[in-house]
């Protein structure tokens, strides 16, 4: 067998979606087609639908390894490979191998068995795919640790999607299809909740449809296929920066919604000389709002704009390109067809050109700022024809035609030709013309003829003046165009002083943004405010925006000092010296804006010190009363058996003692709450991990409650927990004497634990009054007591302290409600597959654990 295999993977949204299924079955159809099909790792998960699709295929011995005393078995390499089928079916990809395995991880495995030659079909979920650990972590609240590379799963030759709705999929849940009974509603309540389900399924539903999109365009470029394959919506709105901008956003995303999957891309093409005629205002506008719809907004440099947007368009095998009315009044048509119909035209017949009517349509488009001084190349180019170019065809056909108009009506056709290049190309073709029609005049209409000599005085004043007349209008002309673009650039730098006085005074903070409005107005590469602390040391960059931006100010395209060590660095070209009056404006408000971020930056530490201060106050408020009644008993009890007016019995001696040890081990317990919440406040919790058994953490928290309170069902086939025992035990012990505190009499809690994927779940359930979900995330708070909780009863630290430490070893803890009335608490700790190395020596982590015997009462 030679060559690569090749690699199938049915990819789901969470477990139980049906992949193993999918994947049993096609293998079932390829061997009635004859394929020699092996079943090299299946874990069927005691789903009794599953180990039936097993029956009739050869499946290979596994590989029996021991591990902490317990036995496990894997894929045998070896076996498979020296078995050598045509395809081989293995379960679970993402999986980690038990020590001793000859590789760490399972794709580790399929690489070997594809470099043999042979097929591998595998299965695994979204949320273990490497890049989305930190999403699904967000979405789920679990880290999930085994993870497979994406660029494995991408190098698949197919991909299948096994989608389920959320709801069939927990219907399945519930009729016990997945999991066994005791661990359906655990897995209901948390991992298999609707939301979570829903965002895992959409996930898998967008990674798949880039993979498809991923594949398409390394086909399309593979052929070199340059037209649009309409295989999904994809439109582009062409942005001038204008208010329209709006009105087109909106009616592109009608447009997309109306076909699956469809895409809004807004493109801006800013022209690369300078300052732009549109308004950063309006474009930022319009920018928050695609985004805000689910579109993605593009920024492109090009000076030809119907080129530019149909080259994006076609780069991004978009389908439709959405264009506004032409802003331009009737007249303005003589300069050309416009954008719009410029890219209708050219468009082809693989993108749709819609043009869109809104309310500024044929007003009028306004002065162009973005010209810069110079009239365009096409209009100099133009000029110099008409200057030069004109003359010579217009003397042609004077000394060709029969008609003797006089050496004035000559003139005055040289001189139109003369404004004509004037008004096209500015003031250097219209002397040229005038120069050029001068030397014309003279040499064929003037007499005497064919040469530089002239008979008449008469002539030689009219040829001067001719000659002055078409100077002075050529530099009318080239200053009212200069008038032009000052008034233009007058108005384009009055809007952005304007942006950023408005935005001084709005007190927006967005150091990016203001950096990102700098790269667009300038049309830069990338922009980088860096500062230093003094001359002498090196300048570090306080925020930046765009592709490489610079280390140093001298590394830069342009740079503009602000104050001693603060400067603005810009990527991507040289600015003229106009436009670095705009330039300082940005730069300073960017020096402004960094120090209201650090403004701000000290407010937050000043309200954390605030918050300090009121937890201070509370906890005086909650000493006052909660810290002096144990003491006032111990006291009381004291100076009972101190008095000698009394003769107490052996009884009542004992009660008072009894009353000491309680008060004192109510005292020992509020004390070390506060100490532990304190150590929390101040980020001094620091965990040492290890692995170790939850039965044998449980049991010891157990000593503050009463003997019977409680019953435990934690399986000692759990795998071990990644913790810090100390911790660990406090937490639970604040947890189970909250539920014992809230539970009716003669009712015990419950305190179940189970496994799921990479992490084990430790659940207390009471069947107290529960707590409303409005509260559900405040009983974590310090200082709070909800319900009827008696005085005396504690200061509300309990939770609080067991939640600070449960997260500092990166577990969670949540609050939901228990089926048939009261709460339950679920602490979710991480599972480990390697033993973790002992601690080494350090202070402890947690104050010791409560008072009294260990206590294991199992209900």
């Amino acid at each position: 067998m030679g060559g690569r295999g090749k690699l199938r993977i049915y990819l789901g949204a969470a477990p139980g979606v049906g992949k193993t299924y999918a994947m049993l079955s096609e293998a079932h159809r390829r061997v009635e087609r004859g394929t020699d099909c092996v079943v090299a790792f299946v874990e069927h998960h005691d789903r009794p639908r599953t180990e039936t699709m097993l029956h009739g295929l050869e499946q290979v011995p596994r590989r029996s390894l021991v591990h902490r005393d317990a036995a496990f078995t894997e894929m045998d390499v070896d076996a498979v490979l020296a078995r050598r089928p045509a395809v081989a079916l293995v379960d679970e990809l993402a999986h980690t191998n038990v020590p001793g395995s000859r590789n760490v991880k399972r794709w580790q495995d399929v690489e070997e068995l594809l470099a043999a030659g042979i097929d591998v079909i595998s299965t695994v979920n979204i949320q273990h795919l490497e890049s989305l650990g930190d999403v699904v972590e967000r979405i789920t609240g679990v880290r999930q640790r085994e993870t497979v590379p994406d660029e494995v799963v991408r190098r698949a030759d197919q991909i299948e999607l096994v989608d389920m709705s959320p709801e069939a999929l927990r219907r399945r849940m519930a009729h016990g299809n997945i999991y066994k009974p005791d661990r359906i509603d655990a897995s209901l309540s948390h991992y298999f909740r609707p939301g979570n389900l829903t965002a895992l399924r959409e996930l898998a539903l967008l990674w798949t449809a880039d993979r498809v999109d991923e594949y398409l365009r390394h086909y399309r470029g593979e052929h070199n296929i340059r037209s649009t394959w309409q295989a999904r919506e994809r439109i582009v709105v062409g942005l001038t920066g204008g208010p329209e901008g709006r009105t087109l956003i909106r009616r592109a995303t009608r447009l997309a919604e109306k076909g699956a999957g469809g895409e809004v891309l807004a493109v801006y093409i800013a022209r690369s000389d300078g300052l732009t005629a549109a308004s950063p205002e309006e474009l930022a506008l319009q920018r928050t709002l695609v985004e805000d719809l689910g579109g993605t907004f593009h920024h492109v440099i090009g000076d030809d704009i119907p080129s530019g947007l149909l080259e994006f368009a076609r780069g991004v095998n978009a389908t439709q390109i959405v264009l506004g009315s032409s802003r331009r009044k009737t007249w303005q048509y003589v300069f050309g067809p416009g954008v719009g119909q410029t890219v209708a035209r050219e468009s082809g017949p693989d993108l749709d050109v819609h043009i869109v009517t809104h309310e500024e349509a044929a007003k009028g488009r306004g002065l162009p700022v973005a010209r810069g001084a110079r009239l365009g190349r096409s209009r100099i180019i133009w000029g110099w024809l008409v200057g030069v170019g004109g003359p010579a065809l217009l003397t042609l056909l004077l000394t060709h035609a029969d008609a003797d108009l006089g050496l004035a009506n000559d003139m005055l056709l040289f001189l139109a030709l003369t404004v004509a290049s004037a008004l096209l190309g500015g003031v250097f073709p219209a002397l040229a013309s005038a120069a050029f029609g001068s030397f014309l005049l003279n040499w064929f209409f003037t007499p005497p003829l064919y040469h530089l000599t002239v008979a008449d005085p008469k002539n030689i004043v009219a040829i001067a003046v001719f000659f002055g007349v078409g100077m002075s209008v050529a530099s009318v002309v080239d200053l009212a165009a200069r008038r032009t673009h000052q008034a233009a650039r007058l108005r384009a730098e009055s809007e952005v002083l304007s942006y950023l006085a408005g935005g001084v005074l709005r007190g927006e903070s967005s150091l990016e943004a203001l950096l990102e409005r700098v790269r667009e107005t300038f049309s830069m590469e990338s922009v980088a405010l860096l500062e230093r602390d003094s001359d002498v040391e090196p300048w570090r960059r306080a925020a930046s925006v765009g592709a490489g931006p610079v280390a140093r100010p001298e590394d830069a395209d342009v740079d503009m000092p602000v104050g001693e060590h603060l400067a603005l660095a810009l990527v991507g070209r040289a600015l003229p010296a106009e436009d670095r009056r705009v330039l300082g404006a940005f730069a300073a408000q960017a020096a402004v804006v960094l120090d209201r971020q650090r403004l701000v930056g000290e407010a937050e530490e000043a309200r954390k010190l605030a918050e300090g201060n009121k937890i201070r106050t509370s906890l005086l408020a909650a000493v006052s009363h909660d810290l002096r009644t144990p003491l006032a008993a111990i006291k009381a009890a004291v100076s009972s058996l101190r008095s000698d007016d009394v003769e107490w019995s052996e009884e009542d001696r004992a009660e008072l003692l009894a009353g000491i040890e309680e008060g004192s081990d109510r005292l020992d317990h509020l004390v070390g709450n506060l100490l532990d919440m304190s150590r929390l406040q101040t980020g001094t919790v620091t965990p040492l991990l290890r692995a170790i058994d939850l039965d044998e953490v449980v049991p010891m928290a157990l000593g503050g409650v009463p003997d019977g309170s409680v019953g435990l069902d934690i399986p000692e086939t759990l795998p071990m927990v990644e913790v810090d025992k100390g911790l660990l035990e406090r937490a639970v012990a604040n947890i189970v004497e909250n539920a014992v505190k809230y539970s009716p009499p003669c009712v015990p809690v419950t305190a179940a634990a189970s496994a799921l994927g990479d992490r084990v779940e430790l659940r207390v359930v009471d069947r107290g009054p529960g707590v409303p979900d409005e509260s559900k995330d405040g009983i974590f708070e310090p200082f709070q007591r909800f319900g009827d909780a008696p005085r005396g009863s504690g200061v509300g630290l309990g939770l609080a302290v067991a939640r600070g430490f449960v997260e500092a070893m990166g577990g969670t803890l949540t609050a939901e409600d228990t089926p048939g009335g009261g709460l339950t608490m679920t602490l979710t700790l991480k599972a480990v597959t390697e033993r973790l190395p002992p601690p080494t020596a350090g202070p402890p982590t947690a104050g010791p654990p409560a008072a009294g015997p260990p206590a294991r009462v199992v209900s």
